[in-house]
């Protein structure tokens, strides 16, 4: 399994706030059937977000993959001002920090420099500005993908064990022309995210389902 490309899937997950109250999401994350893991967003009133996810897959009892993740991504309005992220995924390390500096988001992973237009999104599904997006900011590696939002209609899903009708898009990011993400996206007539899915590349399914 190409772990770095199921990862990013999962991890091109960030939070936007709509408003200024504090806010909290968490997720458990499925591969296929099996449960791996959580993924907890937390929103204070300052609009910070702490983004914490710890994978764990297990073949025949054995862990043959981890993998943990934190990010701080702190907002202003629609635009990040700072970002944070340290990724450990089995023992190979790495971290991306970020900051708003006059007309540009600089974004640093340790080896290269970016520079980023100043109004810089990462993927964050809850705020319905995020469907008009044509470029978004990959948290966990740093990478500045080509976005595609498809809407495919409406369909019923179970939410925390309840029917909802909600509206179904595909999402598709691209880097230089290479296929990056595959994900599918659910949200309710008020534009709440409520669901993901993203199929590898070797058909493994990966869930994220509110608890």
């Amino acid at each position: 399994m190409r772990k770095s490309i199921l990862i990013s899937a999962l991890l091109s997950i960030s939070l936007f706030s709509i408003g200024a109250k504090a806010k909290e999401w968490a997720f458990d994350v499925y591969l296929d059937k099996n449960k791996i893991g959580q993924h907890t967003f937390k929103l204070n009133d300052s609009d910070e977000l702490t983004s914490t996810a710890k994978f764990n897959v297990k073949v025949l009892f054995i862990n043959a993959y981890q993998y943990n993740h934190q990010a701080i991504e702190q907002w202003q309005g629609d635009c990040l001002s700072s970002l944070e992220a340290r990724t450990l995924e089995n023992k190979v390390e790495t971290n991306i920090k970020a900051k708003l500096s006059g007309q540009e988001f600089t974004i640093d992973d340790g080896k290269i420099k970016q520079n980023l237009p100043a109004c810089t999104m990462t993927f964050a599904y809850w705020n319905p500005k995020i469907i008009a997006q044509s470029k978004l900011l990959n948290p966990q590696n740093g990478e500045w993908l080509d976005t595609k939002f498809t809407h495919l209609g409406s369909e019923t899903i179970d939410v925390k064990n309840k029917k909802i009708e909600a509206n179904h898009y595909k999402l598709d990011g691209s880097l230089n022309g290479k296929s990056k993400l595959k994900i599918e996206l659910w949200y309710s007539a008020n534009n709440e995210w409520l669901a993901l899915k993203s199929i590898t590349p070797e058909g493994y399914t990966i869930n994220y389902k509110l608890r």
